[in-house]
């Protein structure tokens, strides 16, 4: 059972009742079908009414559940004969950055993303998805080997930013991610991205500057975190819900401003409650912006992907 978050209260209280009918009635003496079904029902109810009303601070949470599919699960469920390439051939292997050579539905493609991990242990491994440079500069690299055999790259964004350590900005962080942003770019190949929980700031467009950018209907995507935005703007991490309401942050906005092409529907209750069901409708989702690319040449598909980002903002 996945874990609940603040706001869902309610629903972790019904769930409770209905555990605790159960081990009361372990024994089978006691009927209590008729009212775990009532408390399931009251609880089905308040999960949807939740979930169909939630502010962008609490999509922000959702994004973040500890218990969402990260990459290494996409790649297992939608992703055949993965072959991970490691490093970046001037400094060492990042582990927050993975990718390499796989098959997507028959196609062989180049995937790429962010790893969170899913345990104290490989959270610390993977650095909690914050790239440093030399994975950054690992995916241009991945990016190039795509563009020179003609495969099309698929990347999986969900990273709260790029890490900012002082050993990162001495390796050249800024440039590693402005370099990776170009390489997205300039690509002659069909590129799709997908914001699969967090799309924090430059370490997540540095793999987002895609033809197609597809998202989670509970994922986020924004230059800032809402913490850091506040603490900002009001010298405080307290407000941090509203500096998310000001800033557009969920896939519902973006779509409207055209920052991102495709909502991604999730299952009820956020991707962390049937990760099955939400890594099918990513496949479906990749498969089908892959298909709308695949006539494209590779001027056509620069063209497009300059078109896209230039057109943002504009009035």
């Amino acid at each position: 059972m996945a874990s609940f978050l603040d706001f869902e209260k309610p629903i972790a209280d019904l769930q409770g009742r209905i555990d605790e009918l159960r081990e009361t009635a372990a024994d089978g003496t006691v009927d209590i079908d008729a009212e775990v079904a009532r408390l399931q029902a009251k609880s089905d109810k308040a999960l949807r009414d939740t979930y169909a009303r939630l502010t962008p601070w609490q999509k922000t949470q959702v994004a973040r559940h500890g218990e969402r599919p990260h990459f290494l699960t996409y790649v297992a469920g939608l992703f055949d004969d993965f072959m991970p390439l490691a490093g970046d051939r001037a400094f060492g292997d990042d582990q927050a950055i993975l990718g390499g050579f796989a098959q997507f539905r028959g196609q062989r493609v180049m995937v790429i993303g962010h790893e969170k991990g899913d345990d104290t242990a490989s959270r610390l491994r993977h650095n909690f998805g914050m790239g440093k440079p030399e994975g950054y500069r690992k995916a241009i690299r991945l990016m190039q080997l795509a563009d020179r055999f003609g495969l099309p790259v698929v990347t999986l964004v969900d990273t709260s930013g790029a890490f900012p350590g002082v050993q990162a900005e001495e390796r050249g962080q800024a440039e590693a991610i402005a370099r990776s942003t170009e390489q997205c770019l300039a690509l002659g190949v069909p590129m799709v991205a997908a914001i699969v929980g967090e799309g924090g700031s430059g370490g997540a467009i540095a793999l987002a500057a895609a033809n197609k950018v597809l998202m989670f209907e509970h994922a986020v995507y924004s230059v800032i975190s809402p913490e850091g935005c506040a603490s900002i703007l009001w010298r405080t991490a307290d407000k941090a819900a509203d500096a998310a309401e000001a800033m557009k942050v969920t896939a519902q906005d973006l779509k409207g401003l055209g920052v991102i092409d495709m909502i991604v529907p999730e299952p009820l209750g956020g991707a962390h409650r049937d990760p099955a069901m939400a890594i099918a409708a990513l496949g479906d989702a990749i498969g089908s912006a892959l298909g709308e690319l695949s006539g494209l040449d590779p001027k056509q598909l620069r063209q497009a992907r300059r078109e896209k980002f230039l057109a943002m903002g504009r009035l």
